[in-house]
C-alpha cells in the first residue's frame, strides 16, 4: 500500500509561476486595502471593485503555467498516495496533473450566489454586476473571505489525521485555521517544511525537517529523500 502524503501548499508554490504573493513587497494586494476586496463588508460596500480585483486574478490564470514544484507533486502520485490541501485559489495543481486537491479558501474559476453557498458554478471569464444565479441573485467569487467560515476545513482535518507524511510548501503559516492543520497529525509522522524564509513552528511534537528553498528546488530535494526513505 502506498504511503499517504498530505501536502499543505501556500502562495509560495505559485510564486514561481508568476502569481504574486500576499507577503511580497509588490504583492497582488498592493494598491488595495485587504478589507475592501477580501471581506463580506467590502463586497457590500463596493461589489464592482471586488469583482474587478478577482477578474484581474482570473485573467492571469489563463496566462500562467505550473512550475516544477507543482509538477513534482503530480509525479509523486506514481509512488505515493498524494493529497494536496491548498490555501491557493489558482488551479495550478490541477493543471500540473494532481488528482486530489482540496481548496481551503475557494477557487478563482468558480462562482456562487451572493445569498447561498450553492450551487457552485464553473466560471472562466470576467464576473460582472448583473450576472445572476437562477433565482436572480448576484453571483460572487467562490472565495473564502476574511471573517467567513472555511467549509472545507472538516475534510482537511480528516485528511490530515490520516497522513503518513506531512509536507508544508510555501506558506508563512500565519493564516489560520490552515496554519494549525499540522497540529492534527499523528505526532510520530515526519513533517517536511519547504520555504525560503521558514519560520519556527511552535508546539509541534513531530520530527520536522526544514528545507530552506523555493518550492521547485525544495521539491527536487524532497523527492529524492522520499524515494530513498520510503
Amino acid at each position: 500500500m502506498k504511503k499517504k502524503i498530505v501536502v499543505l501548499t501556500g502562495a509560495g508554490i505559485s510564486a514561481e509561476s508568476g502569481i504574486k504573493t500576499f507577503r511580497d513587497s509588490d504583492g497582488l494586494w498592493e494598491g488595495y486595502n485587504v478589507m475592501d476586496v477580501a471581506t463580506p463588508e467590502g463586497w457590500l460596500k463596493n461589489p464592482e471593485m471586488v469583482l474587478d480585483f478577482y477578474n484581474q486574478r482570473r485573467r492571469q490564470l489563463h496566462e500562467v503555467q505550473p512550475n516544477l514544484g507543482h509538477q513534482i507533486l503530480a509525479e509523486l502520485e506514481n509512488d505515493f498516495d498524494i493529497h494536496i490541501i491548498t490555501q491557493n485559489v489558482d488551479n495550478l495543481h490541477e493543471k500540473a496533473g494532481s488528482s486530489n486537491v482540496l481548496h481551503l479558501h475557494g477557487e478563482l474559476l468558480k462562482v456562487r450566489s451572493s445569498i447561498n453557498n450553492s450551487p457552485i458554478l464553473n466560471w472562466k471569464t470576467d464576473l460582472n454586476l448583473g450576472d445572476l444565479d437562477n433565482e436572480g441573485n448576484q453571483l460572487r467569487p467562490h472565495i473564502v473571505w476574511f471573517g467567513e467560515d472555511v467549509p472545507a476545513l472538516e475534510e482537511a482535518l480528516q485528511i490530515t489525521q490520516q497522513a503518513d507524511i506531512f509536507v508544508v510548501i510555501g506558506t508563512s503559516l500565519q493564516v489560520y485555521p490552515a496554519a494549525g492543520l499540522m497540529e492534527f497529525t499523528n505526532p510520530e509522522i515526519p513533517v517536511f517544511y519547504i520555504d525560503p524564509k521558514p519560520i519556527k513552528i511552535p508546539n509541534l511534537r513531530n520530527p520536522v525537517e526544514v528545507i530552506p528553498e523555493v518550492a521547485s528546488k525544495g521539491m527536487l530535494i524532497l523527492k529524492k529523500k522520499l524515494l530513498s526513505l520510503f
